[in-house]
């Protein structure tokens, strides 16, 4: 009991952790070019994992960083990442933060098709339902579509295909050297957008700060993360990850004023009630195997 309510605390200060990264990161895009926002993130973010992996006396490169599951899980680490930040500099984070809830929905319907995990009806319609509620807060076809906001759905896609491939590395490999493998491969990334998102723009002092508060808020929140998934029970703790979207719309309501409609709050409820419905559902007799499913993908970055 008392793990458990340790764990769904940590978990909660993980995501508002994550929601504050994203807050600096929107912030930085204003004054400072995207690829060179991925460059600082990414070294920040390897240096803040190499140190972890070298106080855990592990190696910091392994053989199995050129397996087959690591180099999948590097490119939609790219995906997910690039195409999120251009998602919360283009969109409203309250929406962006949304559309990303669907992650966990994404994760359960890839689980069934790549590695024949037993998701029943129930959390198939679930499925669905989550995203309707996406659509909703997409709104194709209507005056209310931001066509940036696609940048948001292939984020999801990106990060939940690195979900699956991390379930699906070596397990020789920690949490902490796959963190600093998911971070370096930002710095070509950022360096081979550099030319297409402005070149490099000496940053002012308070563009740094951002930048450096994004990295801060990260390590904190990927650490808080990893005690969540390590101390309570993964059925218990992981329905709080939902707590991000949370945050994201207050950050979003009183930092960058935005005004949330009453159908993407709605889109949202969904998409959040859905995953939760199929995360609770481990708790059940026969989902044994999603359970341990979730283990292994819930304690990575999100």
């Amino acid at each position: 009991m008392v793990g458990n309510i340790r764990g769904s605390i940590f978990m909660t200060c993980s995501m508002a952790g994550f929601a504050l990264e994203d807050m600096f990161i929107k912030a930085a895009s204003r004054t400072l070019p995207i690829g060179q926002i991925l460059i600082v993130f990414g070294l920040g973010g390897t240096l803040a994992f190499v140190a972890l992996t070298v106080k855990r006396n592990e190696p910091v490169l392994h053989r199995a960083v050129v397996s087959r599951p690591l180099i999948i899980r590097a490119v939609c680490e790219v995906m997910g990442r690039l195409f999120f930040i251009l998602a919360i500099a283009l969109t409203p984070l309250s929406s962006a933060s949304a559309i990303l809830q669907a992650t966990p929905l994404v994760v359960i319907g890839g689980a069934a098709f790549f590695f024949d995990e037993n998701v029943g009806w129930r959390r198939w319609l679930a499925i669905i339902v989550g995203f309707s509620g996406v659509l909703m807060i997409l709104r194709p076809g209507l005056a209310g579509f931001e066509p940036a906001s696609c940048f948001a759905v292939l984020a999801t896609v990106g990060f939940a295909g690195r979900d699956l491939a991390t379930r699906a590395a070596p397990p020789v490999l920690s949490h902490m050297q796959l963190g600093v493998y998911g971070f370096v491969i930002l710095i070509p990334t950022g360096l081979i957008m550099l030319p297409f998102t402005g070149g490099v723009v000496f940053p002012d002092t308070l563009s740094g700060l951002m930048v450096f508060g994004a990295i801060f808020c990260g390590a904190l929140a990927y650490y808080a993360l990893t005690v969540a998934m390590r101390t309570g029970e993964v059925s218990v703790v992981t329905p709080f990850r939902y707590t991000r979207l949370v945050f994201a719309l207050i950050i979003g309501v009183v930092i960058f004023s935005e005004r949330p409609d009453v159908i993407t709050i709605f889109g949202s409820v969904i998409v959040i009630l859905s995953g939760v419905y199929s995360l609770l559902r481990n708790r059940l007799p026969g989902v044994k195997a999603e359970m341990q499913y979730s283990k292994s993908v819930s304690s990575d970055c999100p």
